[in-house]
């Protein structure tokens, strides 16, 4: 008892010298508690998004697997590899239902997209690429967009080697693109726009996804360039035989909140059917009907010279969607479709789990700066602890000696020093977490929205590069506030205290005051009483 009432007698006594003291361990603790708060905000951001967040996941061909480097770093032999490329298809809608018996996937759907023409009476609603080259005179209306090449790029559709034409497309082409993308979907949860919120059902209803009864919806836009409703037919025709045409009965309109023309997977370049608003929507037996009546009905002949087959067959695009319970099952999935069959031409590969790692970025940046600020205050306040306290013990090297001299121990004389320390150090404590209670949210959001504001800056600066002062990059990857592409940080963290920070917080000030008292204890056993006594000075 006497060692306490002793400490706190000298705590006052020494006023000076431990008022420093407790400032540098109040900045420690302040900056440690902010710090803290940050890196363990990121972490349950982190934990707390994957718990609210469905993961989603496509499999495709994994072109640049095919196009990196040969065995042993040799460069790859380019004729192998567009034959490569050329042989490797994409996956049938079999295929990839096969991949959804793994155990990892919890739901799949799919769709099919064709590219197709309108009648006389159907227009596509212009885009203003069209626009500026029919005002240039380099295309006019109703020029198609063809992109019939093989994937290596070896012939275009059509197109013979002794300069005559043959109908159609060469066959693995994606044959001539047309002024609509017309998008199959075989159940409800396919419709990932409608599901967001970004499309809605303005008039009229959905289709029966079971049905091939060739009911349809498309855009206000669409709807309004061509004085259609609900319940009137509109006509298209294959871009790749103006004969063959297939009548569909418009059973819904919908409205978009994109305005601008983007393409989303659907079948690449600057066309038409890339624009939203020329989209048509059917059920997924409806868009097979289509795709089995083109095949039937396709006329097919084979180049002599070069032996390409070409056809006027409508190719189709399938896609396929697997659904996540969470981050593990969809790293568990990869593993899994390998040993389903999968070949290594194909990748996994997930929009959702890219976006959620983009808008982390700022967070983990930040708190990676955090730690390593921490470690440097840390670091800098020890050192100058132990400094103070040698000097404090230096000082009073006097009262050690009369204190040994009169009888007290010199592990009680090291104790009541100890414990002068952790009372400067529990007040400290005490004021440090109070303040940084009440300044870890503001301070931590104001550094996440200054570091967010630093990488938009970055980027802008980017695309101002490339002459795109707008934020615009190609193929509509960024554009206005929401639209595909644009990256979307996590903004906001909670950073409130919480028993995790505060026990860490507890055990950083105790090892200060642990580590700057065992200084004086390490000094106090290597005196002498007399010596000190009698060399006083």
């Amino acid at each position: 008892m006497y060692i306490i009432k002793n400490a706190m007698r000298n705590v006052s006594r020494n006023r000076g010298r431990n008022i420093l003291i407790g400032i540098i361990i109040f900045i420690i603790v302040l900056s440690s508690c902010v710090g803290l708060s940050i890196m363990g905000a990121a972490d349950k951001a982190k934990t707390s998004s994957l718990d609210t967040m469905t993961i989603s996941a496509q499999i495709s061909v994994d072109r640049q697997a095919m196009m990196s480097g040969g065995e042993d770093g040799e460069a790859p032999d380019p004729e192998a590899m567009r034959e490569r490329l050329q042989s490797t298809e994409s996956l049938s809608l079999s295929e990839l239902k096969s991949y959804a018996q793994a155990e990892a996937a919890t739901d799949f759907y799919y769709s099919s997209s064709l590219s197709l023409n309108g009648s006389e009476e159907l227009e596509a609603v212009s885009t203003s690429v069209q626009s500026e080259s029919s005002d240039n005179g380099s295309s006019s209306e109703g020029e198609r967009t063809d992109t019939g090449m093989m994937p290596g790029g070896d012939m275009p559709s059509g197109e013979m080697s002794g300069g005559g034409s043959m109908p159609g497309f060469v066959r693995g082409g994606m044959g001539t693109q047309g002024d609509f993308t017309v998008v199959g979907y075989g159940k409800e949860e396919a419709m990932t726009d409608f599901i967001s919120g970004s499309s809605s059902i303005t008039e009229g209803s959905f289709f029966d996804f079971n049905e091939s009864d060739m009911n349809c919806v498309i855009s206000d836009e669409l709807a309004t360039y061509n004085d259609l409703a609900v319940g009137d037919e509109i006509t298209v025709e294959n871009p790749n035989n103006e004969g063959e045409t297939y009548i569909l009965t418009v059973s819904g309109i919908y409205h978009n909140e994109q305005s601008s023309s983007n393409g989303e997977g659907m079948m690449g370049g600057f066309n038409p059917g890339n624009d939203a608003a020329n989209r048509i929507y059917l059920s997924y037996p409806s868009v097979e009907s289509i795709i089995s009546t083109s095949a039937s009905t396709a006329t097919t002949s084979t180049d002599e010279t070069t032996g390409l087959e070409t056809t006027t067959a409508l190719p189709e695009q399938v896609s396929g969607t697997y659904i996540f319970k969470d981050l593990d099952a969809y790293y568990a999935f990869e593993e899994q479709v390998r040993e389903l069959g999968l070949s290594e031409d194909y990748q996994v590969t997930s929009t959702d789990v890219s976006s959620y790692e983009n808008s982390l970025i700022p967070l983990e940046n930040l708190s990676k700066m955090t730690s390593y600020f921490l470690i440097v205050v840390l670091g800098i306040g020890a050192v100058v602890l132990i400094v103070i306290n040698m000097f404090a013990v230096r000082e009073r090297k006097y009262e050690i000696g009369v204190l040994t001299a009169i009888g007290m121990k010199k592990g009680k004389v090291a104790l009541s020093f100890l414990l002068e320390t952790l009372l400067v150090t529990i007040c400290a404590m005490v004021i440090g977490t109070g303040l940084g209670v009440a300044l870890s949210g503001p301070v931590s959001n104001s550094l996440l929205k200054q570091q967010i504001e630093s990488m938009s800056e970055q980027e802008s600066q980017q695309e101002a590069a490339f002459g795109r002062p707008g934020g615009e990059m190609m193929n509509g990857q960024r554009g206005e506030a929401g639209a595909p592409g644009e990256s979307s940080y996590l903004d906001e963290v909670d950073a409130s205290l919480n028993f995790t920070v505060l026990a860490q917080l507890i055990g950083i000030g105790l090892l200060l005051g642990i580590v700057a008292g065992m200084v004086a204890i390490v000094f106090i056993l290597r005196y002498n009483p007399l010596d000190i006594l009698v060399n006083r000075d």
